[in-house]
């Protein structure tokens, strides 16, 4: 099949489009892809998202600006599918899915709470193709963590990297690692937090929503008895399969600090957050192949290399791309979904047995 997926994280930077074709399984063949940036008001439009969604108790409520929130993102979604389109000189019949993300705004698998906003029918409607949506409701029902989802996905492309056990680590929002056996085994959880804490962090002191080259980061000095108050928290005590909501941590225990120092404190949290993960899983990984957005912070990639006891790369150093990975998952995701495969696993989200999910909306 020929799916697009659509991919709107929690550091709010863009939406992520990338093509595939693929089978659901083994075979994987990766197409174009592109990000289109947020514009300010669009920011400020999820940033109140977000801040409304603190408050909510159901899946469906949509109080406040979370209604008028969802019908706009649905419609920049739809609006950027129809741009890709055009570039690459493509029509919807020849896309037999999208895999659409939308915009996590709360996370609380404990309450078994996940809402992702984003209309699936509308978005089928705006762009003539089938949409699968809404790909962590049914894991999160089950009791699993709804998250990561990727992990199969990542499973997929560990086949052409020789080393084993192999790390992927995503570092976007908030940062998540899948964990390839050397028999395919699969274990994933969110380790901590990735780029958001920082990212408010530097549009704080910048008015540049993230640290452009680590260099505010790399520029101060970690801080190290706030390192030890934020690694203190319940979370890294918890067994994996877990997940966190963006809003996990916040920057408190930072607040005293230059802004230098405060950066590079939370850009440090976020490497020390991923190295105590290694105790999480089997064995300890061979390679780290780091993607999203924080394999483009240098700081960030120093303090990785500084603490985990094994090569760290980039993921253009095995020929994959970094910042398309999580949108070719979902379309990766949506062929799974319409094929009935399951995307969610024990070793991954926590859930009892292995899980398809998604809903689909046809034009």
């Amino acid at each position: 099949m020929t799916a697009l997926g659509l991919m709107s994280g929690t550091s709010l930077d863009g939406i992520d489009v990338a093509l595939l074709r693929t089978d659901g399984e083994t075979h994987v063949s990766r197409g174009p892809a592109a990000t289109y940036p947020y514009r300010p008001d669009q920011q400020a439009v999820l940033h109140d998202a977000l801040q409304q969604a603190r408050s909510l108790g159901t899946r469906d409520a949509r109080p406040g600006i979370l209604a008028e929130a969802e019908r706009a993102l649905t419609e920049w979604h739809a609006e950027v599918v129809n741009r890709f389109l055009d570039t690459h000189g493509l029509t919807p019949a020849e896309i037999d899915v999208i895999g659409f993300h939308g915009q996590t705004v709360i996370h609380r698998p404990e309450r078994r709470l996940t809402v992702q906003l984003g209309l699936g029918p509308t978005l089928a409607r705006r762009t003539g193709i089938a949409v699968v949506y809404d790909m962590r409701a049914a894991d999160v029902a089950a009791g699993g963590q709804g998250a990561p989802l990727v992990p199969v996905y990542h499973r997929a492309l560990a086949s052409g990297v020789a080393e084993r056990p192999v790390a992927f680590v995503n570092i976007g929002g908030v940062a998540n690692m899948t964990w390839v056996g050397r028999q395919g085994e699969l274990v994933a959880f969110d380790t901590g937090p990735g780029n958001a804490l920082l990212n408010d962090w530097c549009e704080r002191w910048t008015d540049i929503p993230y640290d452009v080259d680590g260099r505010l980061g790399g520029s101060g000095n970690s801080n190290r008895n706030v390192l030890g108050q934020l690694l203190k928290s319940d979370f890294f005590a918890t067994p994996a399969p877990k997940s966190l909501d963006r809003n996990s941590f916040d920057v408190t225990l930072v607040e005293g600090l230059s802004p230098a120092d405060g950066a590079a404190t939370l850009t440090r949290f976020t490497a020390e957050a991923i190295a105590a993960s290694v105790g999480l899983v089997p064995e300890p990984p061979q390679l780290f192949i780091i993607c999203g957005g924080g394999r483009l912070n240098p700081t960030l990639i120093q303090a990785l290399r500084d603490v985990l006891q094994a090569p760290v790369i980039a993921a253009e150093d095995v020929k994959l791309n970094g910042d398309s990975m999580e949108a070719e998952a979902w379309a990766y995701l949506a062929v799974r979904c319409l094929r009935g495969l399951p995307i969610t696993f024990p070793g991954t989200t926590g859930v009892r047995t292995p899980l398809s999910g998604g809903l689909v909306a046809r034009p």
